[in-house]
């Protein structure tokens, strides 16, 4: 089975978001920004003119920024192309040969393109932890948040979410930082995450990592000095 030809559906909005089980926050000092497959193979199955694919791109971009500048660790994963048989193991079954021997359709998005502080990952099943170092990057790092964005939201986020999950790893899923085959299908992801395994959030709210002013101490009004007796 190729990638179906996804047809353009509306970003959800933070309106439209499920209500999450926890109230996880994000802290730049322990959390990583993880971008999901945002290869030009996977955005192809999309009109890259149409939504979501302008708002996804736009958002993680906004996102590497503030990583950027906040000091938080980027990580992208990407399968790589040309895969046997014996290395696309059952998803040969359920996807086919996937990525062609092919370096534009490889590479990441240049809209969201690595930049050399960050760090790339060869992918291999659905999961980004699985058959890479992932794990033991964010261990060594002292990190315990990865921030999850990319596609697509029901197979690979979802699933790298739930391995964080089962990792005591808080996982951010940023519901409109990653796109999906369909309205539908980013739906229920979003609603499965925000049940069982992460904090779905909005690149708004994610960005939105300002700690709040202490409330001032009131200053004691001055007392006027009781009259001198005589």
């Amino acid at each position: 089975m190729a990638l179906p030809a996804i047809t353009p559906y509306p970003m959800p909005s933070a309106d439209e978001l499920p209500a999450n089980r926890v109230d996880w926050k994000v802290d730049p000092s322990r959390a990583v920004l993880l971008v999901h497959d945002l290869q030009n193979y996977f955005l192809s199955a999309y009109d890259r003119t149409a939504s979501p694919v302008p708002e996804l791109l736009a958002n993680v971009a906004e996102l590497k920024k503030a990583a950027d500048r906040l000091g938080v660790p980027v990580v992208h994963t990407a399968q790589p192309g040309g895969q046997s048989p014996a290395e696309r193991g059952l998803q040969q079954d359920f996807w086919g040969p996937g990525l062609p021997d092919d370096a534009h359709a490889a590479a990441i998005a240049p809209e969201i393109g690595p930049a050399p502080a960050d760090t790339v990952l060869t992918k291999w099943k659905y999961s980004g932890f699985v058959r890479t170092d992932l794990l033991e990057r964010l261990r060594e790092q002292g990190r315990d948040q990865l921030v999850i964005t990319g596609v697509y939201a029901h197979i690979g986020v979802l699933m790298t979410a739930c391995d964080a999950w089962m990792q005591d790893i808080q996982a951010f899923v940023v519901a409109d930082a990653v796109a999906d085959f369909s309205a539908d299908d980013h739906a229920m992801a979003l609603r499965w995450a925000a049940g069982k395994c992460a904090m779905v959030t909005t690149t708004k709210a994610t960005l939105d990592t300002r700690t709040p002013p202490p409330t001032p101490t009131p200053t004691p009004t001055p007392t006027a000095a009781a009259p001198r007796q005589i």
